[in-house]
């Protein structure tokens, strides 16, 4: 368990200029103006925030720089950028425009040294492998791309340990069975991954309960926890989640370890 307490991290799916959400990655539905979001979990005490571009892999490019530059003047957490990340200079944009970490799944996953390169550029620590896992058969996770479009083939453990072998310096790990659906997370999968590999763990896909995020720390070995319609549907806060997680007897993070590296 990271010795600075587990994060809590806000997901935001973005479409053009809108928050959106779906389940299991599809069937979008607006939720509203991300800028607004992301102020009220900043003002809940979240950890870090993570946006997705959800339709850059189809269209090829990533159109989130202005949205992270706005939230960049008033959020002062962590935030991790992801979705249709090809090269080297999309990584750099990002970051210029605010974002702290980088997420790539799709151009990672069709040439592995992108990760290698991107690590050396930039540093492990900006660099995270977005994994979109789907079940298959006992033990075995298919990754796909393209926001959970595409088949690879390839097997989600295997894909963790390579990724972290090139030099991801952390993995978000979403079940695209669970996700949208608050079943829990895939306890299996994150636990599996957690086990194989020596950097943070991000859990992500299906919390609909406070217990959702203790389980996927405890049984999942999860080293941080992604929340999206508990927090966009106000079922759930932000400081209610760290207060279930605290009575579970799970350390969390205060306001100024928020800014810290993970372990």
């Amino acid at each position: 368990m990271n010795a600075h307490g587990i994060r809590v991290i806000a997901r935001l799916d973005i479409k053009g200029p809108n928050l959106v959400k779906g389940i299991h990655l599809e069937g979008l539905r607006i939720i509203g103006e991300p800028g607004l979001y992301a102020r009220r979990y900043y003002e809940q005490g979240v950890d870090e925030l993570l946006y997705m571009d959800i339709v850059a892999s189809l269209y090829g490019r990533n159109s989130l720089t202005a949205i992270i530059e706005r939230a960049a003047q008033d959020v002062f957490v962590p935030m991790t950028v992801g979705g249709g990340v090809r090269t080297l200079d999309d990584v750099r944009a990002l970051l210029r425009a605010g974002a702290d970490k980088v997420a790539v799944n799709t151009a990672a996953v069709r040439n592995p040294d992108f990760i290698r390169d991107a690590a050396r550029s930039f540093g492990s620590q900006c660099i995270v492998v977005s994994i979109e896992a789907k079940l298959r058969g006992p033990d075995h996770w298919e990754v796909l791309t393209d926001n959970g479009r595409e088949r690879t083939g390839r097997d989600a453990v295997e894909w963790a340990r390579e990724a972290a072998r090139l030099g991801a310096g952390e993995l978000l790990v979403t079940s695209v069975d669970r996700e949208g659906t608050g079943k829990g997370y895939d306890l299996a999968l994150t636990r599996l991954i957690s086990a194989q590999t020596e950097i943070p763990v991000i859990a992500c896909g299906g919390a609909g309960e406070p217990g959702h995020l203790a389980d996927a720390v405890e049984t999942g070995r999860a080293d941080a926890v992604c929340v999206a319609s508990l927090l966009h549907y106000e079922r759930q806060t932000v400081s209610g989640l760290k207060r279930a997680l605290t009575a579970r007897g799970i350390p969390v993070r205060t306001e100024d370890e928020a800014c810290l590296p993970p372990r």
